[in-house]
């Protein structure tokens, strides 16, 4: 086999339907659209129309609930804390708190507070001030020989 005998399997590809060019190509004058109506005019969007019927969309219940006033936490892993003191973007002999997290670029905004999960390892002595913390991340800091103390949510 050579490259100039390189072929695709026939049948693997088609040539592009052109429509509306004249009657000798099969799909000339209406461009197969059929006669008048909406289908045949363009900017037409009918999805989701069952001709009148009741949409399947609306027949099928409504499930969940959104509560109107939940918080949102800025959410955090040990792990990222334990790379930026690393890093020498935290001090992890002065007190953590959320300003400080905010300051060095590991949380973008506070939200409605931050909160710390165990993802991660930490191996410093810290002592962290946040909004909250899972249990296991409580558990681990003090592993390591810190403190996190939970403030209750100063935002509210």
């Amino acid at each position: 086999m050579k490259l100039n005998e390189l072929r695709d399997n026939p049948g693997a590809t088609k040539p592009r339907k052109r429509v509306g060019r004249g009657p000798g190509s099969g799909t000339g004058k209406m461009a197969g659209r059929g006669i008048k109506g909406q289908k045949s005019r363009s900017g037409v969007a009918i999805n989701g129309y069952e001709g009148g019927q009741m949409p399947l969309y609306q027949r099928l219940p409504k499930r969940g609930f959104n509560k109107p006033n939940r918080k949102a936490f800025a959410v955090i892993n040990l792990g990222l804390i334990q790379k930026f003191i690393d890093a020498g973007k935290l001090d992890a002999k002065s007190a953590i708190t959320e300003d400080v997290l905010i300051a060095s670029g590991l949380v973008r905004r506070k939200l409605d507070g931050i909160r710390v999960l165990a993802k991660g390892e930490i191996t410093s002595k810290v002592d962290l001030q946040v909004t909250g913390a899972s249990k296991s991340a409580v558990e681990a800091v003090e592993k390591a020989g810190g403190s996190l103390a939970i403030a209750a949510a100063a935002a509210e």
